[in-house]
């Protein structure tokens, strides 16, 4: 059986999708509000505030994603061991909600910031492969890319509006960091308080089986899991962070730093329009080409970005690029694993598949820091893209075998 085939199942239409997947994208909208009106703030706060070299910032920034990967093996196997992804998921959000306070404390401090930063990430390893696995235990299986893409708008709406609100803040109060971050503590407690009144646990129809460490090793064993970890590992090397991307426009475009938070705004947007599209798109086609479809525009921004023309018709392309890369490859990518995992060991597998891509990444903002330093950015961006293409390519092979 080919995997392509496996990411085809027949499809139940839009009543496939739970109230729980709702409720979870409510928790995910209000989360990322929160997060992204730091993320939002941050690549400015530490490369135009505190001056860091851009070698500085990539380590800070693969950090920021991928230093926790771990964390994630650990949260799914908890989740998975004693059946209970709500109470995993939720400690998570709750870390990630206390870490807004110690960026408060850390000042300019880069050894404080960074544990701060790995504080909130810990948070996010810990609650990603949980509630990921909720929605697909959730969800009839023909309607895995309907219910991601449905998360994924949601998610993508809380990250459309979370640079906005930043900015709101930044102007009522004189452009204090400070104020960000407190509010962006307050709107992460929300979310916490949303996630226990709403969401329902899903208990295990085999929960009286012990799950064991070396189950992630039987996973491992498995010829399809083995072959989605090797894939999204690798493209997740091939991904820069999106700060990177942003300082490249402003530097290139000369952008305000008014206007710099306005560029996740923009990619937000076409996300949070597109993703549940894709997704439906993704059960009909299969997931695995919407997903490829994704890196090719993540290719395509890379390569604009120091393109032949400039000015605000770039600055549109490159958001709105960016934004179909993300709409076509984040939730297809645990639609099109969900079924290839045993129920009872769905958390698990997840959490391995996003720590194979979260240390893929770790990798790739150093390396890409490094690049910018020591090349310069026009350079670094073309080494990306060919780095884009080389992964697109081992991914088909990968993931076009027979499993």
């Amino acid at each position: 059986m080919y995997l392509s085939t496996i990411t085809r199942p027949k499809t139940a239409g839009w009543k496939g999708i739970s109230a729980n997947v709702f409720a979870l994208g409510a928790v995910s909208l209000v989360t990322d509000v929160s997060s992204e009106m730091v993320t939002a703030v941050l690549p400015l706060y530490l490369v135009v505030g505190l001056q860091l070299s851009p070698a500085a910032y990539g380590v800070i920034d693969g950090v920021y994603t991928g230093a926790t990967t771990l964390l994630r093996l650990v949260g799914g196997y908890l989740a998975d061991r004693t059946d209970r992804r709500k109470g995993v998921a939720g400690f998570g959000y709750a870390l990630s909600a206390v870490a807004k306070l110690g960026l408060l404390l850390a000042g300019s401090s880069t050894a404080a910031l960074g544990a701060v930063i790995t504080l909130d990430r810990a948070g996010k390893g810990l609650r990603t492969a949980p509630r990921d696995a909720l929605i697909t235990l959730s969800t009839p299986a023909g309607d895995l890319g309907r219910a991601f893409g449905v998360h994924r708008a949601m998610d993508g709406m809380g990250a459309f509006a979370g640079p906005l609100v930043a900015l709101a803040v930044l102007a009522l109060a004189g452009e204090s960091f400070d104020s960000v971050f407190m509010t962006s503590f307050c709107i992460a407690a929300l979310g916490v308080v949303i996630l226990l009144l709403f969401v329902r646990d899903h208990r295990s129809a085999v929960a009286s089986q012990p799950v064991r460490v070396k189950a992630i090793g039987g996973l491992w064993r498995d010829a399809g899991v083995r072959r989605v970890v090797l894939a999204a590992s690798l493209l997740g090397l091939a991904t820069i962070g999106d700060g990177f991307v942003y300082l490249l426009l402003q530097k290139r475009e000369g952008l305000s730093i008014g206007w710099f938070p306005l560029l996740a705004v923009g990619t937000s947007l076409v996300y949070l329009l597109l993703a549940a599209p894709l997704g439906a798109v993704a059960d009909r086609v299969g997931r695995l080409p919407v997903m490829l479809g994704g890196y090719v525009a993540l290719g395509a921004v890379y390569l604009l970005v120091f393109g032949p023309f400039g000015g605000w018709g770039l600055v549109v392309l490159v958001v709105a690029l960016y934004g179909v890369f993300y709409a076509a490859t984040d939730g297809v990518l645990m639609a099109l694993a969900g079924p290839l995992l045993p129920e009872r060991l769905r958390t698990t597998g997840i959490a391995l598949i996003q720590s194979g891509q979260a240390l893929a990444y770790l990798g790739s903002s150093v390396l890409f820091g490094l690049a910018w330093q020591f090349w310069g950015p026009e350079a670094a961006t073309r080494l990306a893209a060919a780095g884009v293409a080389l992964t697109l390519a081992a991914t088909v092979a990968l993931l076009g075998r027979r499993s």
